[in-house]
């Protein structure tokens, strides 16, 4: 998929105004690059999308899904703990540029939100948002270790003994989930391997 051309035609539906297009998408594409994303960058974004396209019949709303692919983690800063928190205050002040209904900017807000916790939604949409979020955790056991090496680069202002411990509290919380996917597609898809993986990582990190 091409990003670029993908948010400016989601973009255009709202507005016809070509420049500030260009400045939202620059924005995306300039937060998405900064120095030491090595995980939570464009590809990350690209992903994300090939895996809902997927389940694209299942989703009420892939406009507003699709924004909040954009825009969750178009705040990071791996030393901060309130990235969700400012990424969807940005999304909702774009979007109030776009001129999106309120509704929708709350339902992407929401959305946003909810990649903090990656608890269960009542909204369905927001479940193949969260499980899409995480389908890496599910990948083949190579892929999942690029995943974890890019995670430890984008944490490298912390040493192991900061950083190991920490790794493991969040991979302990994924392992005591009764599912870490929320929907039956990713579940199937998904739910067997990641838990392998976890289980692999945590005997590394020791």
């Amino acid at each position: 998929m091409n990003l670029k051309n993908y948010f400016e035609t989601l973009c255009s539906s709202f507005t016809e105004n070509k420049q500030l297009i260009d400045s939202l998408w620059n924005e995306v594409e300039t937060r998405y690059s900064e120095k030491g994303r090595h995980y939570h960058n464009l590809l990350h974004l690209e992903n994300m999308f090939s895996e809902l396209e997927a389940v694209k019949s299942h989703i009420s709303d892939f406009t507003a899904i699709s924004f909040s692919v954009f825009y969750h983690d178009v705040i990071y800063d791996a030393s901060s703990k309130s990235n969700e928190e400012k990424s969807a205050a940005k999304a909702e002040k774009r979007l109030g540029e776009l001129h999106l209904n309120k509704d929708r900017i709350s339902l992407i807000s929401a959305q946003i939100l909810a990649t903090k916790s990656h608890h269960q939604s009542d909204n369905e949409d927001t479940n193949y948002l969260l499980d899409a979020d995480l389908s890496v955790l599910g990948k083949d056991f190579k892929t999942y270790l690029e995943y974890t090496q890019n995670i430890r680069k984008e944490y490298a202002i912390y040493p192991d003994f900061l950083y190991k411990p920490g790794r493991k509290k969040v991979l302990k919380h994924f392992l005591e989930l009764e599912s870490i996917f929320k929907t039956e597609y990713f579940k199937d898809k998904y739910e067997a391997q990641a838990r392998e993986n976890i289980a692999a990582e945590l005997q590394l990190l020791k």
